[in-house]
């Protein structure tokens, strides 16, 4: 089943692009098909975390103009051969949902089962612009009180673009501050963005020392691959439960 989902946050710094990157290349390693968008316009970064920087010269602005084909411009992963990437402009040009839509209905024609866009934190244009097209979206929060807040508030902005299926990824999660009430508890964080679990990460040094060096964390054994992996088997419909940390 195509399905185009959408990772977002209400706010930066909660790991929004390494939980894209991640889920989308172990979708890719279990045989699917995945094409991620960096949506990010101006800082886009999924390139550099997927190990990728060398491989991009076409953006998802010049599919959407027809400057290229989607054919012509997603990058194929260099370990990886189901992950393709498609990176944002420096600028955002003048696109409307149409466009945009376009390159959705070329990555289906294209045989892509998954397209997961990588969106900038927040409340801006190329939010509104990707949740259009975007069948399913995920918001992910760290457990904090402002990235909560964040949560909740771009939880209610996809509602209202009619995306049926969001649901949440707790992400860096330290029980030990859970344990001492500087964090909220899981149950809490639902009850206030008022959405479902998808999965929770625990903190995992491994996420930032395999990201700055464009590795592929889901190739290691650690505690966030395989929170990663979890999650990536959730969105394919396998029921599994959520693991204890």
């Amino acid at each position: 089943m195509f399905k185009v989902i959408l990772v977002t946050s209400g706010k930066g710094g909660t790991g929004k692009t390494s939980v894209t990157a991640n889920v989308a290349a172990a979708l890719a390693q279990k045989g699917h098909k995945t094409l991620v968008i960096d949506s990010d316009v101006g800082l886009r970064n999924l390139d550099i975390v997927l190990g990728m920087s060398d491989l991009v010269v076409f953006s998802f602005a010049d599919v959407a103009l027809s400057v290229v084909s989607l054919e012509q411009a997603a990058a194929k992963h260099h370990e990886l051969e189901n992950l393709y990437l498609l990176t944002a402009p420096i600028e955002l040009p003048e696109l409307d949902e149409n466009k945009i839509a376009d390159i959705i209905t070329q990555s289906k024609n294209l045989g892509f089962e998954y397209v997961i866009i990588d969106s900038p934190a927040g409340l801006g244009d190329e939010v509104k612009l990707f949740a259009c097209v975007s069948t399913q979206a995920i918001v992910v929060t760290m457990p904090d009180t402002a990235s909560v807040r964040g949560a909740e508030r771009v939880a209610r902005l996809l509602e209202q673009e009619n995306i049926m299926r969001i649901r949440i990824v707790v992400n860096r999660v330290r029980p030990s501050l859970i344990r001492q009430g500087i964090m909220g508890n899981i149950d809490d964080i639902m009850d206030e963005i008022g959405l479902p679990l998808l999965g929770i990460v625990p903190e995992d040094e491994n996420v930032i020392s395999y990201g700055s060096n464009g590795r592929c964390l889901i190739c290691k054994k650690s505690g966030a691959s395989t929170a990663f992996c979890n999650i990536a088997q959730r969105i394919d419909g396998v029921r599994l439960p959520i693991m204890r940390i």
